[in-house]
């Protein structure tokens, strides 16, 4: 699956909190500090969607794992509820790029420190810099490094790796691997600053595609990996032995024996191959290397892997087939720190019938095989798979032998085994990441199970939202698996759209008096390129395209869901009576235009191109010029039509070297007013009306008073509120937004690679019983989830035992070691010395009899972190679970 998103903005111009503590970006000097929510945001749930080139996991404590994806940030594993916490959602508008990330490194010495090298494009489509960021609380605070070139986490080769690696004996000292012929970099202050290693020999000469004009392809792949020979040093005294890795098919491998004074190529090393990846077993004195003929992920049609002997210099080919039979390349690799005889591999680019994975337990002596032919084309296979947390990753297909649903996988340039436990493995793929608990099984004769472990890591491209004044609440446009009816945002979809199953979803609309009726456009390879549902979503059948489509491009449903209008790639508008079987082309507006529907009368539709506002008073056959002017002159523009009120038209977008900002017409687009206070705004959306208002809730993705952010106005842009925080950015924001019409204050927010973000707020216009005195029977279960020096990490589970419903809460209790909470989400608090009390925000005051409501915290700790023994829920004591 191709999975090169790249933001809109580029050619016009691709939860919140699940779990863990919100992430804070600083600048190089002091972290900047999180102001309270107003709301509490979450991802609905589709758990992965994107490619996973790395999993790290710290080779000296239990459970701490990092995962890096290539446009959605970085994560750390949450043993206690195995899911993964986000990390870079504080990236903000103008650092979008800091999204990809290209490599992790965790701290084996200091544990808390982590570090991430950011930067999504090495081309003009990214227009900053890459950057190193450092942690010293496992992501939950950053300082920045900025590099004076840029990297490429979205870019050809991103799965080699890691290119940035710590020194596990004098963990000051890091490397960083650049692109673009820029070298290799090294840190001797913990990553604070960074020189380029000016005597090592090779910057890498391997490009995709030298033809490619964009630069995407063809730029240098640079310097992929390096390794630590970790038995070359003793502690607190550099590493002797580094090895490195260059995209170079004929010099692929270096090597320092001084602690990186001096550099050569490895002698008697194999060429005509890139070195994906290099793992070092210092136990046996192995240096393991798995080889493809191109930079993947996608690519790659032969492969080897080798063994280098450190201490004699042996090379030996330990490859588990011959080199005519591969039609792949490899990548995944690791070693059983346990028992490090034991080797894994996989072969990352073969996409039929499936990923394979091979496995040695006599260091690359003997290999056996995830799956074998049994009499072609049946299949035996090692392993079951359960998918029955995310089934939509059967991508609803039915394939004939010998391929399967769900598949192994593909795209698997990262494979980690747990260093701590030889039963546990991860591997990510092009939509997930897998994994299994009883990996033994595979030697014992038994059969391993596969089940996704990537519940928290959501990491789709946004391209349309909608949300339904009936039906389900939530419809997404999404890149790569198509998009997601939620019926329940927390629980994943049991499928996305199919029938047809279109790459990417590029639009979506509903009809607003019939929200039954559903319209979706969006890029299918072979096949049509439109799609009707008659259920709200949940089933669907394809139309027929117009001649000349290639691609999705925009769609509009009329009020009443009598007819279409449709502006595909490829050719110009059209419209269709009923579900598109015949289309006509539509006059007066030009190819490519962005088209909307007016929201009551049925005969009217809109469309914007290059600065002109178009209006069809007769279901879209005919459009005329708006005479409006001071539009924004390019095609960087989103607008919506209000439900309810014909003619009331919303227009957002623009860029900083023309019109830019937010736009109101109350006469279907005859003529705008720019509202003043808005300086930039890309996205608008509406939501039900604030309690006492009468006009719905407006949202945007905006620069107002100096400041990006998520807007909300209540008063038709007289005046708005930022209701994300710096902690809950997300980079690019600009794609889409809708409110809830059924939910006050609930907002959906589209991303390019963290997914379908919503928020609630804690305003419910009201307010709440300052002091709720709920009565009957309650329990409380207090969990400390992650612990660290001087730092902790705990959820809350409070539970109406009783018979009758709570309308508030307050929980009170006494911390016995002195500990403080640093910040805490789902409830607001105040603490007086050891007493805690939290108190249930507007949205989760309501407790009915069996049900549960919970809240989570960080705080710090010295000498001891005891768990409180009683807890109080106003003036009575509740059981303690």
């Amino acid at each position: 699956m191709r999975r090169t998103r790249i933001l809109t903005a580029v050619f016009a111009l691709a939860a919140g909190l699940l779990a863990g503590t919100p992430p804070a970006l600083a600048a190089d000097a002091e972290p900047v500090s999180i102001a309270a929510d107003t709301y509490t945001w979450k991802n609905a749930r589709i758990d992965g969607g994107g490619f996973v080139p790395g999993i790290v996991f710290n080779r000296t404590e239990k459970n701490l794992a990092y995962a890096r994806t290539d446009i959605g940030g970085a994560y750390r594993w949450q043993e206690a509820t195995k899911t993964w916490t986000p990390l870079l959602d504080s990236v903000g508008w103008d650092d979008w790029g800091h999204t990809g990330v290209v490599s992790v490194a965790s701290d084996s010495v200091a544990r808390d420190r982590v570090y991430a090298a950011v930067g999504t494009y090495t081309n003009s489509w990214d227009p900053g810099n890459g950057a190193v960021l450092r942690s010293a609380d496992r992501g939950a605070s950053w300082q920045k490094a900025d590099l004076p070139f840029k990297l490429g986490g979205n870019m050809p080769g991103r799965g080699m790796g890691e290119r940035l690696a710590v020194d596990p004996n004098r963990n000051s000292v890091l490397y960083l691997g650049a692109p673009s012929g820029k070298g290799l970099w090294r840190s001797t202050d913990s990553g604070v600053s960074w020189s380029q290693v000016t005597n090592f020999p090779n910057v890498g000469n391997y490009v995709q595609d030298p033809s490619d004009t964009s630069g995407y392809a063809s730029d240098n792949q640079g310097i992929v990996w390096v390794t630590f020979d970790e038995s070359t040093g003793t502690s607190g005294n550099a590493t002797r032995t580094i090895y490195v890795g260059v995209a170079d098919q004929d010099n692929a491998v270096y090597r320092s024996t001084d602690a990186g004074a001096t550099w050569s190529r490895v002698a008697g090393q194999p060429t005509g191959y890139l070195a994906h990846k290099g793992v070092l077993d210092a136990t046996n004195g192995y240096l393991y290397l798995a080889y493809s003929d191109k930079g993947g992920p996608y690519d790659g049609g032969k492969g080897r892997l080798w063994r280098y002997a450190t201490a004699t210099g042996t090379w030996t080919d330990i490859s588990p087939v011959a080199e005519a039979d591969t039609y792949y390349g490899f990548s995944g690799l690791t070693v059983d720190r346990q028992h490090p005889g034991t080797v894994m591999a996989t072969a990352y680019s073969s996409w039929w019938p499936d990923t394979q994975i091979f496995r040695s337990t006599d260091s690359g002596g003997t290999w056996t095989r995830a799956w074998d032919y049994t009499s072609y084309p049946g299949r035996s296979n090692r392993f079951t798979m359960d998918v029955s947390s995310s089934p939509w990753l059967t991508w609803g297909a039915d394939p004939s032998p010998p391929e399967q649903t769900p598949k192994l996988g593909w795209m698997t340039e990262a494979l980690e085994i747990d260093p701590f436990n030889s039963d546990r493995m991860m591997y990510g793929t092009g939509a997930t990441v897998y994994g299994t608990e009883d990996l033994s099984k595979w030697d014992s004769g038994g059969q391993f199970t596969i089940r996704p472990m990537v519940q928290g890591l959501e990491e789709t491209a946004v391209n349309d939202l909608a949300s339904p004044p009936s039906g389900a609440p939530l419809l997404s446009a999404l890149g790569d698996i198509g998009g997601f009816r939620h019926t329940d945002l927390t629980k994943v979809p049991s499928m996305m759209f199919t029938q047809p199953n279109f790459t990417s979803t590029t639009g979506l609309d509903y009809a607003e008096s019939n929200a039954n009726t559903v319209v979706r456009v969006g890029n299918l390879d072979s096949g049509p390129h439109i799609a009707f549902s008659t259920d709200n979503g949940a089933n669907w059948f394809a139309g027929t395209d117009p001649s000349g489509v290639s691609g999705g491009g925009t769609v509009a449903a009329a009020a009443d869901g009598s007819r279409f209008v449709w502006s595909p790639q490829g050719t110009g508008v059209h419209h269709a009576s009923g579900f598109g079987s015949s289309w006509s082309a539509s006059s007066g507006i030009p190819a490519g235009a962005i088209v909307e529907s007016d929201r009551v009368d049925p005969q009217t539709f809109y469309g914007f191109k290059s600065g002109k506002f178009y209006v069809s008073t007769d279901g879209g056959a005919t459009f005329s010029a708006s005479a409006a002017t001071g539009l924004p002159s390019g095609d960087s523009v989103r607008f919506k039509a209000l439900p309810g009120t014909k003619g009331d038209v919303w227009l957002a977008g623009g860029a900083s070297d023309g019109a830019y900002g937010l736009w109101h017409s109350t006469d279907s687009g005859a003529s705008f007013t720019k509202l003043s206070g808005v300086e930039q705004a890309d996205t608008i959306g509406f939501g039900k009306a604030a309690p006492g208002a009468t006009y719905q809730t407006l949202y945007t993705s905006a620069k107002i008073g100096g400041v990006r952010g998520i807007f909300r106005s209540t008063d038709r842009g007289a005046t708005w509120t930022r209701i994300n925080d710096d902690a809950h950015q997300w980079g690019w924001t600009g794609a889409a937004i809708t409110g809830d019409p059924r939910v006050y204050g609930r907002v959906y927010v589209s991303t390019n690679g963290r997914g379908v973000v919503y928020g609630d707020t804690s305003d419910t216009g009201g307010g709440t019983d300052p002091t709720p005195t709920p009565t009957g029977a309650c329990a409380v279960t207090y969990k400390i989830t992650n612990q660290w020096s001087g730092g902790f990490q705990a959820d809350v589970q409070l539970a109406n035992t009783g018979s009758g419903a709570w309308s508030g809460w307050s929980l009170g209790w006494s911390f016995p070691d002195g500990q403080r909470i640093a910040q805490l989400w789902n409830a607001e608090y105040t603490q007086s010395g050891s007493a805690v009390t939290a108190k249930n925000v507007g949205w989760n005051g309501n407790v009915a009899a069996g049900s549960s409501v919970s809240f989570g915290f960080t705080g710090s700790w010295s000498g001891a972190n005891t768990k409180p023994a009683s807890f109080r829920l106003g003036e009575q004591s509740c059981t303690v679970v």
